[in-house]
């Protein structure tokens, strides 16, 4: 049977993927990805918006990290974020899940710098937040982001989280100090999934003889 054909662009490189958006797709971690992970995070000024310590990161080191993820509790999802037009990974990103109470942390980081810019952000934002709501359930995601980190504000207001408090003066950056942003979500002000809904959903039944 042949398939019909589709305007979107498919993933030329990225073997697994879980959830696919217009722009990005997301798919586990894999250890291939480790050497990949470390450029990353040996940008100084990727880690700079993160509040991450300035340090140089080895490949061993993230091979043990990645190692950890496979071990991990179902209370932490990871992704890697895959280009769509590419197939090439060009971030991660995920959640710390609360069950009990229905909630979640997120982080994302765009590594690739020429992929920045590009909306790849606010989309991996809007699809991790249908996979909260849509697929596991949740209620509440929050995050925290620097009030330096324009950029990142942008991508998560469009995305659909609000700002709700600030711990004042926590980050040196420039020789100033500045607030680290809380931002939260709420599934019921998530408006309708924009991916996941047309996964979740129940059988129809079948019309009878």
């Amino acid at each position: 049977m042949e398939q019909e054909p589709s305007d979107q662009p498919t993933l030329a490189a990225a073997a697994n993927v879980n959830i696919v958006g217009e722009k990005v797709a997301l798919g586990p971690q894999g250890k291939d990805l480790s050497p990949l992970f470390a450029r990353w995070f040996n940008d100084f000024r990727t880690l700079s918006r993160l509040g991450d310590s300035v340090q140089p990161w080895t490949t061993f080191q993230e091979e043990e990290r990645n190692a950890s993820v496979a071990t991990r509790k179902e209370t932490e999802i990871d992704f890697a974020i895959y280009e769509r037009a590419s197939g090439r990974p060009i971030g991660v990103t995920g959640i710390g899940v609360d069950y009990r109470n229905r909630t979640a942390e997120f982080g994302i980081t765009i590594g690739e710098p020429d992929a920045r810019g590009k909306g790849y952000g606010t989309e991996t934002t809007q699809l991790m937040l249908d996979y909260a709501f849509a697929a596991l359930g949740l209620h509440n995601v929050k995050l925290t982001v620097h009030e330096y980190n324009l950029a990142g504000i942008r991508a998560y207001t469009k995305a659909g989280f609000k700002q709700y408090g600030r711990r004042r003066e926590k980050i040196l950056m420039g020789g100033k100090r500045w607030d680290e942003i809380y931002m939260q979500c709420l599934s019921t002000e998530w408006g309708p999934s924009t991916v996941l809904a047309k996964i979740f959903q129940p059988d129809e039944p079948h019309p009878k003889p």
